[in-house]
């Protein structure tokens, strides 16, 4: 297969994932011809064929531009798929994302995230820290960044790529980075790892893909996990991290707080997103900037200009009688710091919350915790499971967490039925969470909000 960079002509399967559009950005950028099939329109399918990509939504080999060079798809796609058959006879080669990701960073100083959770934020703070200190940064980030509307960065000149490194399908063992930042190594994606030790051993296999003289970052209750590692950085709340954000406080819509490093004192920073796991967020990002020879000053103003990232705590509407946050929440500990966030940036106010399980497998794993973590609300609502690339399992659905649940107010509806059984809802703050296509209400719900309530 060619490089990368000698590459015409790519051609996508499942176009329409976040990083598999990245990444069919990233090779337009580069003029090549880039063309893509996707089971269903979306929001990003339009911008990508806005932008000049071609992109059909039939599975019909005739619909594939001339022999392309290389031909990436993402797991979610079945292999049973016609295309997918077609292309293989023709002895084209086939490449998952992640394999495609480590052959453009092969060639540059690169930054990974990785983690259950908070890779995607973690990852679109560094990129904007970098690209506002006039790093010549190219970043692939598994969500929409608000201050640059792309889930991508693409430097004309790539000295730094910053790439969010999926544990999913140990996708992140095609990687090699300079510097590695680890989030979190809670349960999670246990049809591909069977237990929790399996899914720690493979995020000790990627930390060892680090290359000479390469750096780990870790959250602190992670450290002994990587004790081995010789240039080893923490990050936490836990006040023996190496960089740790503390005196925490809301004012005027923004969470304020200081930050400690091992030599360095920064107190007050603004930051818009509210909650202990955006401060820790915030933490990881300035220690993997630092260890880049960012300097801290440089890194406040990227803080404080830091517009987020879509899907991660993503204010819709903000007004005196309503408050609607959509997130991609999808996992017990994930609803649970949300709401938390929720309940200090809103304290007094009745929430109410429509949750969307994503896969089968992760709601059978995880039943008991998502109850208990939507127990938290002050109204839960529970629509059906979004199965991605599962199928159905016998005995698990939504009903499966709504009975487990000990929360008087709590409802179990069809996603199409939401808009009108809202309206007999008295809502104060409303959130939409999940990782499945619950996202395709959110321009819907916002409309009926802002004619009800403003």
């Amino acid at each position: 297969m060619k490089d990368p960079e000698h590459i015409e002509a790519v051609y996508f399967l499942g176009i329409g994932g976040i990083g598999m559009s990245a990444l069919a950005r990233y090779f337009h950028s580069r003029g090549m011809q880039v063309a893509g099939y996707d089971k269903t329109s979306s929001r990003v399918t339009q911008q990508l064929a806005s932008e000049g990509i071609s992109i059909h939504h039939e599975d019909d080999p005739g619909l594939i531009p001339e022999k392309p060079d290389l031909v990436v798809y993402t797991p979610a796609v079945p292999k049973t798929l016609q295309e997918y058959q077609h292309l293989e006879a023709r002895n084209i080669p086939i490449r998952k994302r992640s394999q495609v990701l480590g052959m453009i960073t092969s060639g540059h100083y690169t930054i990974a995230v990785a983690g259950t959770h908070g890779k995607t934020s973690v990852s679109a703070l560094i990129a904007h820290i970098l690209h506002q200190a006039g790093q010549n940064v190219t970043a692939f980030v598994g969500g929409i960044m608000k201050n640059y509307q792309s889930n991508c960065l693409i430097a004309e000149e790539t000295d730094i790529v910053v790439v969010e490194a999926d544990e999913f399908d140990r996708s992140f063992l095609q990687l090699n980075p300079d510097l590695i930042v680890i989030t979190a190594i809670d349960a999670d994606h246990l049809d591909i790892y069977g237990n929790a030790e399996e899914l720690e051993n493979s995020f000790r296999e990627f930390a060892g893909h680090l290359k000479n003289n390469g750096k780990l970052v870790v959250e602190k209750s992670l450290e002994v996990t990587f004790s081995e590692f010789q240039q080893l950085f923490t990050y936490g709340n836990d006040s023996r991290a190496g960089f740790r954000p503390y005196n925490a406080y809301i004012s005027e819509g923004y969470q304020f707080f200081d930050l400690a490093t091992e030599n360095k004192h920064l107190s007050k920073i603004r930051f818009s997103l509210p909650g202990s796991y955006n401060r820790q967020n915030a933490a990881a990002a300035f220690a993997a900037a630092m260890t880049v020879n960012v300097e801290p000053k440089t890194i406040r103003q990227a803080l404080e200009s830091f517009e987020g990232v879509e899907r991660r705590f993503d204010i819709r509407l903000r007004t005196e009688k309503i408050t609607y946050i959509d997130d991609y929440a999808h996992h017990p500990s994930e609803l649970s710091a949300c709401i938390e966030a929720v309940r200090t940036l809103f304290p007094g106010k009745k929430v109410t919350g429509i949750f969307q399980p994503h896969l089968y497998s992760r709601t059978r794993d995880f039943a008991d915790g998502f109850a208990q973590s939507l127990d938290q609300l002050d109204e839960a609502i529970l629509i059906p499971i979004y199965p991605a690339r599962e199928e159905p399992i016998e005995g698990v659905s939504s009903e499966m967490i709504y009975n487990k649940m000990q929360a008087e107010q709590k409802y179990l509806y069809q996603k199409n039925e939401i808009i009108d059984k809202l309206k007999a809802f008295d809502l104060e703050v409303i959130l939409t969470l999940g990782a499945g296509d619950i996202d395709r209400l959110v321009k819907q719900l916002q409309s009926m909000l802002e004619a009800r309530y403003t």
